[in-house]
């Protein structure tokens, strides 16, 4: 026979209380009035007795059953943007819930699969999050169910977290700019298709359009715009190449990720250039690599954990959410970019 569950009951005889008070204590009633000596009684016999809530029977009481739904398409099972869900969990645990994780690949069967799952278990609302920031599909959802899209948008769920791209733009120009580089900077990476299909990034034109409103406002132009379609590293080392092969005049990099910068290094060493003495190098993403590089590599960085934070203290604040929240992208300095004499004030 299974061991017999200990109830509250059990706790409040062992700590001389009635039920009421015990359950009081327990739940953190602030106004409870009940002295420190029955506080500590009563969580002395819990512990002694190895007293669990029944989190069923609570949730009938409070029509609360503490569970976070998260699905995502391969959040969990990629490095890179792994922090999404180790915000997520702590910001979960620290509001005392429980966070279902389920894994869909992108594929459309399992996210219905994965959506009746979460929602046969009563959860509290899901969180929506892809690696790649992107318009996404959900399939229908009861209007009664909360729903947050992390690093996502989706027009009939419109309560997003996603980074403040356009800022994050911005502030990788103003490195090189605050460096002294005012000619013979390079944009790696630009791919109008890249930029504004929402198939691609929801993101990615933000992060465009900051750099391009920033180098305006200090009166800045590129000295070349390298497309490619893809940012991966044998991408950043082919049209870095190409690029050093056309033109002896630059001076910086400005790379659209991180993976393009790497294979920049690779082009720029065997050009026999090195970073930062003779081209400085700025990217995004701050992926883990970027750590890696020699030197190591400056960067805008994507503010995972940040998001997945935000994403459960949206889901569970009081009231509709409403809206999105934009998430600051900090920056990492390391040491690609080299410090060089102005001709003139910065701007």
């Amino acid at each position: 026979m299974p061991p017999k569950r200990v109830t509250l009951a059990d706790v409040a005889r062992r700590a001389g209380l009635s039920p009421t008070a015990a359950s009081m204590i327990l739940n953190g009633r602030p106004d409870s009035r009940l002295s420190a000596d029955a506080h500590a009684r009563v969580h002395e016999a819990a512990a002694e007795l190895g007293y669990r809530p029944n989190v069923a029977a609570r949730s009938l009481r409070t029509d609360k059953t503490l569970t976070i739904g998260f699905i995502s398409d391969v959040v969990a099972t990629t490095r890179f943007a792994s922090g999404l869900i180790r915000g997520a969990l702590d910001a979960a645990q620290r509001a005392g819930h429980v966070m279902l994780v389920l894994e869909t690949g992108g594929d459309p069967a399992r996210e219905s699969e994965a959506i009746g799952a979460v929602l046969d278990r009563q959860v509290d609302g899901i969180i929506f999050a892809v690696m790649r920031a992107r318009e996404l599909f959900v399939p229908e959802i009861p209007a009664t169910t909360r729903v947050v899209m992390l690093n996502a948008t989706n027009k009939k769920h419109p309560v997003s977290v996603l980074p403040d791209e356009l800022a994050g733009g911005a502030s990788a120009v103003t490195l090189l700019a605050d460096a002294g580089h005012r000619e013979g900077i390079a944009l790696i990476g630009h791919n109008a298709e890249t930029e504004k299909g929402l198939f691609r990034s929801t993101t990615v034109e933000h992060r465009i359009s900051g750099i391009r409103a920033e180098m305006a406002r200090r009166g800045l132009r590129f000295a070349a715009e390298e497309s490619c379609w893809d940012w991966e590293p044998h991408h950043g080392y082919d049209v870095t190449h190409a690029l050093l092969e056309r033109r002896s005049d630059i001076r910086a990099l400005l790379c659209m990720n991180d993976r393009l910068a790497f294979g920049a290094y690779q082009a720029l060493a065997e050009h026999g250039l090195t970073v930062p003495n003779d081209i400085s190098v700025v990217s995004f993403d701050n992926d883990e690599l970027a750590s890696y590089l020699r030197p190591g590599l400056t960067t805008v960085g994507l503010p995972h954990e940040a998001m997945g934070r935000a994403s459960v203290e949206i889901l569970l604040a009081p009231g509709a959410p409403s809206g999105g929240r934009l998430i600051p992208m900090p920056v990492i300095q390391r040491a690609s970019v080299r410090a060089r004499p102005l001709d003139h004030a910065p701007v």
